[in-house]
């Protein structure tokens, strides 16, 4: 009897244990959560954190974020207005504000996700099918850092609204679709764009065809400016040489005017040593080992070799 009983006890200490921890669960700061009951909410939704109580066994804690929530939206091909097309990859920031609405729209965060993907997508595509290129690429009327020559006319063209207003256009239009979700769109960005693959090559070749173009302005200008440096040259050179031949002359003519005036100035002193001096001079000049002459004995250019007999 006392066993039975001890076992009873057990069983309901047991029982009780059991209830009580199934009727208290906790709440976290970074948490909010509503009460179902059989998968139907019931009552409001939970948005402070610390210990709540439900009825154990009949409902459960269902627990949503309450922190800011990322979408990062997939690369689409977009046609502008303008006929051209454009990659756009976007990406949002979004939150969880009604706890109950959100879980009776969308069930948790792969419900709220792939809602997300159809109406940003969507909105992005609206949006951007309404204006041209250049606004979803641009976003103020700045001057071009670039050179001139680099810069196309049509890249250059001043823009309406730009790709911030673009951005901001997306957001309300997007955020006006998801009040009856429980959710609240924070932020969109484009995160990037790009050409599409039909516009790309033709980019592509008008790049490079702008690089060759500029390439060979170049290349004409270092050819101008080489012309220019080799003609200055030889006028420099010109004018050093002529300079230095005058110099030269000038000095040749000092030098051969004082050579005359020592010559001069010798010959008054002893005209008969200058007379010798010169005649030397001739014969060092005109006669060596193997020179043969055939002169007359009356002529002057033997007059000091007959001397020396």
């Amino acid at each position: 009897m006392k066993q039975t009983a001890l076992i009873v006890i057990a069983v309901v200490i047991f029982l009780v244990i059991i209830t009580a921890g199934g009727a208290f669960f906790i709440v976290d700061e970074t948490e909010q959560a509503i009460i179902t009951q059989f998968g139907k909410p019931v009552g409001e939704s939970i948005s402070t954190p610390g210990i709540k109580m439900k009825i154990p066994f009949f409902q459960k804690a269902n627990y949503f974020d309450r922190r800011f929530l990322e979408w990062d939206g997939e690369p689409n091909e977009v046609p502008t207005s303008d006929k051209r097309f454009l990659y756009v990859d976007t990406y949002a920031r979004w939150q969880i504000t009604d706890p109950l609405l959100f879980f009776q729209r969308l069930r948790d965060e792969y419900g709220a996700q792939s809602r997300l993907d159809d109406i940003l997508d969507g909105e992005t595509r609206n949006t951007i099918a309404k204006h041209k290129l250049i606004e979803a690429v641009r976003s103020t009327n700045r001057e071009f850092v670039l050179s001139s020559d680099v810069v196309q006319k049509e890249d250059a063209k001043e823009i309406e609204f730009g790709r911030g207003v673009l951005e901001q256009e997306v957001l309300l239009n997007a955020s006006a679709r998801v009040k009856d979700l429980g959710i609240e769109i924070l932020d969109f960005r484009f995160k990037r764009t790009n050409y599409a693959d039909v516009d790309r090559p033709k980019v592509y070749e008008r790049m490079i065809s702008e690089r060759k173009r500029i390439a060979a302005k170049y290349r004409s200008e270092g050819a101008g400016e080489s012309a220019r440096i080799m003609g200055s040259r030889e006028r420099e050179l010109q004018s050093i040489t002529s300079e230095a031949y005058r110099k030269a002359q000038e000095i040749r003519g000092r030098a051969d005017a004082e050579a005359a005036d020592i010559y001069a100035k010798a010959y008054n002193k002893d005209a008969d040593f200058y007379r010798f001096l010169k005649t030397m001079e001739v014969y060092r000049q005109t006669i060596d080992g193997e020179t043969i002459l055939l002169l007359g004995s009356d002529g002057e250019f033997l007059r000091y070799l007959e001397r020396m007999k």
